[in-house]
């Protein structure tokens, strides 16, 4: 089979600086059968995560994560891969998330969080036995829960319930700039 069209296993994943594990994560899976619908070319790895865009053409699971970190994906079919890109960044950043960075899926629609100017990395879905290996991402939980006028008791049951395969979930990122622990929880 032609070298350009079918390369499983000599290629390693591209490397995204917002998204630093996108396998441990789910939002890349192994695939060693399915061509790309961007470039053609069957790279042993897909993406699984949403794909936003106005084409009628489903690409779950039918992009590489090659084509989403070059742009291609993007450009080809006026695509996002990102709900949200909370905070203050720069343009080139929510650029970068959005169109570059493989997305993650959440009960709602997900959001970025960002700290220090700049997004943050994402590094995966948890529950409270994680959880609590970052006290500052609890922190930030716990804070998310008053402002919604919760009593101390119902936020303590409710950071108490969250499960990573679950639902109530926390998505756990960490700061490029300082290395802080944020966090932020999703349910329907």
């Amino acid at each position: 089979m032609d070298d350009l069209v079918n390369d499983t296993v000599s290629t390693a994943l591209p490397v995204f600086p917002y998204h630093p594990d996108p396998l441990a994560t789910g939002s890349v899976a192994p695939d060693p059968h399915t061509a790309c619908a961007c470039c053609g070319r069957v790279r042993g790895h897909v993406y699984a995560g949403p794909v936003y865009t106005a084409s009628d053409e489903d690409l779950r699971g039918r992009l590489c994560p090659w084509c989403i970190a070059d742009g291609s994906a993007a450009e080809r079919y006026d695509a996002s891969f990102c709900g949200v890109v909370a905070g203050d960044v720069p343009e080139a950043v929510r650029t970068a998330v959005d169109r570059r960075t493989p997305g993650f899926t959440a009960w709602q629609e997900s959001v970025w969080l960002s700290h220090c100017g700049d997004a943050a990395a994402f590094l995966g879905p948890v529950g409270s036995a994680e959880l609590a290996a970052y006290p500052d991402a609890l922190d930030a939980l716990r804070r998310e829960a008053v402002a919604w006028q919760w009593s101390a008791d119902e936020i303590e049951r409710y950071l108490g319930s969250f499960d990573r395969e679950g639902q109530p979930t926390a998505y756990l990122f960490r700061c490029r700039v300082c290395d802080a622990h944020l966090a932020y929880s999703d349910f329907t």
